[in-house]
């Protein structure tokens, strides 16, 4: 098997696990590693050739992107106290715990080296916090709090590695050039992803073509994030910057096939992607095993020591700061998204996963000082890192599922129905208010006219039906029946229709590219 048939198995793989971990209620990227595991234990299967400074750049933007694409700018301000509280200072929190007992145990190991190790074990992953939160059905302010500090803390975190690794690699420290540079690398990262996002969304409007406005999107997380590195800022943070100006700013409420198109494109990219990152990380248990190299006993220990710390340092961390967001929650005259309960906060502890970053972080310790000498207890290092990554993604990843149910952590659906009534409601009125506008300058007849007042009041009814009173919901449910009825005569006329001109292309003097514009239409018409 060579490089291309194995990154086509993964694909496969990413595309089969969705079905297979939604049939036995598994997170897909805990599949994707056991399936890189075993393909890594198969002995015709070569060792991964990508190169260690290669992974993140080409990984993380359009996860990145396309998990910033479900969420606000809105959401996370209103939240940045408990993310900031729970999330990006329990970084710092473990990489000082991490590199104290590293240092300790592991004879010789430079405190600049246990920093890097305690800054790549770090960061929980957002990607698979996310995936698993989604398949869980956990309640929203959960899953809010695990997007947020999953893709915070990875910004901390690298900029810390790069720091510890700097100093490793220099043999000198200085905490006011390290914290010049933490704010530096933050305030290029913001402008730089602000400019791009201001740059997309105009670059959007003078395309005016969903195909190649989809396609710019897949090109911005690339470019915001190497731009972003090259002026020294952190890449991360400007993907960050970017996705949520463009999700703020670059949304047309009536471009619907751009954004029908473009969710279903980066479905299918978030898919491939995570399940090829995630593929990685099993395959990469060759890097491991041979960094142990007849030393098992002794690093299986270190590993399972670090490991320890970070599970535990994490439950210590939450139960406090929890406590301590619910009392300044309680003084707010606005909503939080905070754990609510110990049962919540338990689901938070146990969802820390670690991922792709600190697979790549792990891969990229350069081999020599610049003195020339190797890199001090880089094999250890590494051993450590995927001993840690291992623990948390595969056995935390596999028993969440059963975690949430046994403590019967779920989704508040009642408050989610009320507040989709409440959206119901203020789309009917604005479509009302729209109506009314179209009748001071138009003469519409009275026919017309109330059936444009009964489809305006549907609007709001097939969004969420609680809205109407019994008597108009009965009405509603008649009105849906013939309507269902309409549709699938209308469904099978239009069927029959594209089998005709489908068949048409493949007929003497047909011209394909006319046929497919006719179909296109035709398929639009569909989802009408």
């Amino acid at each position: 098997m060579d490089q291309l048939a194995l990154l086509f198995v993964l694909l496969l793989g990413a595309v089969v696990s969705v079905p297979v971990g939604d049939r036995f209620g598994l997170p897909a990227p805990v599949l994707m590693t056991l399936l890189g595991i075993v393909l890594a234990l198969l002995d015709f299967v070569p060792n991964v050739e990508i190169a260690p400074e290669l992974i993140l750049p080409l990984l993380l933007p359009p996860l990145l992107y396309a998990a910033v694409r479900r969420t606000s700018w809105r959401q996370f301000a209103a939240n940045v106290r408990p993310i900031l509280l729970l999330a990006v200072a329990l970084v710092f929190v473990t990489t000082v715990c991490v590199a104290a007992v590293a240092n300790a145990i592991v004879p010789g190991l430079p405190i600049a080296a246990a920093v890097a190790l305690g800054a790549l074990v770090a960061p929980p992953d957002p990607v698979a916090a996310t995936a698993v939160a989604g398949q869980l059905g956990l309640p929203r302010r959960l899953v809010s709090i695990l997007e947020g500090e999953g893709l915070f803390n990875d910004v901390t975190a690298i900029v810390l590695y790069h720091v510890a690794i700097a100093a490793a690699v220099s043999g000198s420290f200085h905490l006011g050039e390290a914290a010049f540079e933490l704010v530096l690398s933050a305030v290029v990262a913001v402008v730089m992803g602000v400019v791009l996002g201001w740059g997309a969304n105009k670059l959007m409007d003078l395309l005016d073509d969903a195909t190649l406005q989809i396609g710019l999107t897949l090109l911005v997380p690339y470019a915001s994030y190497v731009l972003a590195e090259e002026l020294h800022g952190s890449g991360v943070l400007a993907v960050l910057t970017t996705a949520l100006f463009l999700a703020e700013y670059g949304t047309d409420a009536d471009d619907v096939l751009t954004r029908l198109a473009g969710h279903t494109f980066w479905d299918i990219v978030d898919t491939l992607v995570t399940g090829v990152a995630f593929g990685l990380i099993g395959l990469e248990l060759h890097n491991a095993i041979r960094t142990a190299s007849g030393r098992w006993g002794e690093m299986l220990g270190w590993a399972a020591a670090i490991v320890v710390v970070v599970v535990l340092v994490r439950l210590l961390w939450l139960l406090p700061a929890t406590w301590v967001a619910k009392r300044l929650h309680a003084r707010q005259d606005y909503d939080e998204e905070i754990p609510m309960t110990w049962r919540e906060t338990v689901v938070m502890w146990w969802s820390g996963m670690r991922g792709v970053a600190s697979v790549a972080l792990a891969l990229a310790i350069p081999l020599k000082t610049d003195e020339g000498a190797a890199f001090p207890d880089r094999d250890e290092i590494v051993f450590i890192a995927f001993g840690v990554i291992m623990a948390t993604l595969v056995l935390q990843g596999l028993t969440l599922p059963w975690l949430v149910k046994r403590l019967g952590v779920k989704a508040d659906t009642e408050r989610e129905k009320e507040f989709e009534k409440t959206l119901a409601i203020r789309a009917a009125k604005a479509a009302k208010r729209r109506l009314r506008e179209i009748e001071d300058v138009e003469e519409l007849p009275e026919e017309l006219s109330e059936q444009m007042l009964r489809r305006a009041f549907d609007i709001g009814v097939r969004i969420s039906p609680d809205m109407g009173d019994e008597e108009r919901r009965e009405a509603h449910q008649q009105r849906a029946k013939r309507l269902k009825r309409v549709r699938r005569i209308q469904g099978e006329m239009l069927s029959a229709a594209r089998h005709e001109v489908l068949a048409a292309r493949s007929e003497p003097g047909a011209d394909p590219e006319v046929v497919d514009r006719v179909l296109r239409h035709l398929d639009v018409r569909s989802l009408r």
